[in-house]
């Protein structure tokens, strides 16, 4: 079997990269990126300068456009569809106008994936979202990833799923993210699983236990997923717990103990002879101060209720000696959840350089320098996924695609 992948949600190459650092093969044959409304398409263009631009099946480059206008029959074939999409509302528009029987929420860009899963028939597809994806809505919890699971179940895939913590396995981010590993189940390794317990997949069986190693598992609980997605998106309610395996339908999930691997703290990864621009400034430092502390404000809804709302302190400054927590687009801004270290060489507070944001994230040094602003390069990593988590499934991947023919 041939390691071809296609990247949908590309961002500046979180997936590609974590994949070419394998060197074991894996060739990219398409990738998609594309910020809506920005009137300058950064992480496209990013991307474009350390791997190049994909031309399609129809000898035409669509790469930097709204997935949503892609022929997806005019995507390269591929072994493996990876992508980091966006967390979104997965309840589905009661239309049949669409030969498959629905059409998801415009904007919506799980439709998408599944709509290349369709054209495409990837055997392998590994994707990323937010680990409150397993309990969105909350007033419906486990819709949303209910959702995603009866449709790849319809289209003839088993999945696998774990919430990491990256920081747990060696990483310099205490990020808690959604991986979602889906195969098809005419794969040598999907007719394999087909034959082993639900509780040893999630144990250390699959491909997830064995790239995520646990310490310990809870009582498993199951569920059975219809295939009517529209009955799925009206009814389906499910709690989804940490770690979790579907097959035909038939979901089981039980919550598990990551087993703690020395992570990369903070300290690791400050940078010496930091511009000045990082530093913060006397006339800005009571903002950052109550923005960082504790406080209790009253507040009254529209309809005249009153409450009090409070928030405990956060650090400040971040600590050295751990892991950073977890980064948003908004970093570098001021705001509580930016972070804020003691410099190294000078003890003055200071924000984070955008090296040691990629740092955070597992990138090369530099990674994001192509030309965009600062502002941008915090919030392409924002966006960005921690690299040496899909290295680490790659290799795991890796003895899978060895056995298939």
């Amino acid at each position: 079997m041939q390691k071809t992948i296609c990247e949908l949600f590309a961002g500046v190459g979180g997936f590609r990269l974590g994949f070419d650092r394998l060197e074991s093969g894996w060739e990219t044959t398409w990738f998609s990126q594309w910020e809506p409304g920005a009137r300058t398409q950064w992480a496209h263009d990013c991307y474009v300068q350390h791997f190049g631009d994909s031309f399609d099946l129809n000898n035409e480059f669509h790469t930097g456009e709204d997935i949503s206008t892609m022929d997806k029959q005019a995507i390269p074939d591929h072994t493996l569809l990876v992508g980091g999409f966006p967390c979104q509302d997965y309840s589905v528009a009661h239309t049949l106008s669409s030969s498959h029987g629905i059409e998801g929420k415009k904007g919506v860009l799980w439709w998408q994936i599944r709509d290349t899963i369709i054209a495409k028939k990837p055997p392998f597809c590994i994707f990323e979202n937010v680990d409150r994806l397993l309990k969105s809505p909350a007033k419906q919890r486990g819709r949303d990833f209910g959702v995603i699971l009866a449709c790849l179940a319809k289209e003839g895939y088993s999945v696998e799923w774990r919430v990491v913590n990256a920081a747990q396995y060696g990483a310099a981010q205490r990020r808690r993210r959604t991986f979602i590993f889906a195969y098809r189940n005419d794969t040598i390794y999907g007719q394999k699983m087909a034959d082993i317990s639900a509780d040893m997949i999630i144990k250390n069986g699959g491909l997830m236990a064995k790239a995520f190693p646990i310490q310990n598992m809870g009582r498993i609980t199951e569920t059975v997923i219809g295939g009517d997605i529209v009955d799925v998106s009206d009814n389906f309610a499910f709690a989804f717990e940490t770690a979790g395996y579907m097959c035909k339908g038939r979901i089981y999930t039980a919550k598990v103990t990551e087993q703690e691997e020395e992570p990369i703290t903070l300290g690791k990864i400050l940078q010496k002879n930091v511009d000045d621009k990082f530093y913060i400034t006397n006339e800005k430092m009571p903002k950052w101060t109550y923005l960082k502390g504790a406080k209790k404000i009253p507040r009254k809804t529209a309809d005249g209720h009153e409450y009090t709302f409070s928030e405990g302190p956060i650090a400040f400054p971040d600590p050295w000696d751990r892991p950073g927590r977890t980064m948003l687009t908004s970093e570098s801004t001021l705001n509580r959840s930016t972070h804020v270290v003691s410099d190294l060489e000078t003890g003055r507070l200071r924000l984070l350089t955008p090296v040691e944001a990629e740092r955070l994230q597992g990138f090369d040094d530099e990674w994001t320098n192509t030309g965009m602003p600062d502002r941008m390069r915090y919030f392409c990593m924002g966006n960005a996924l921690v690299v040496p988590m899909i290295t680490r499934m790659g290799r795991v991947l890796d003895m899978i695609i060895a056995e298939e023919k």
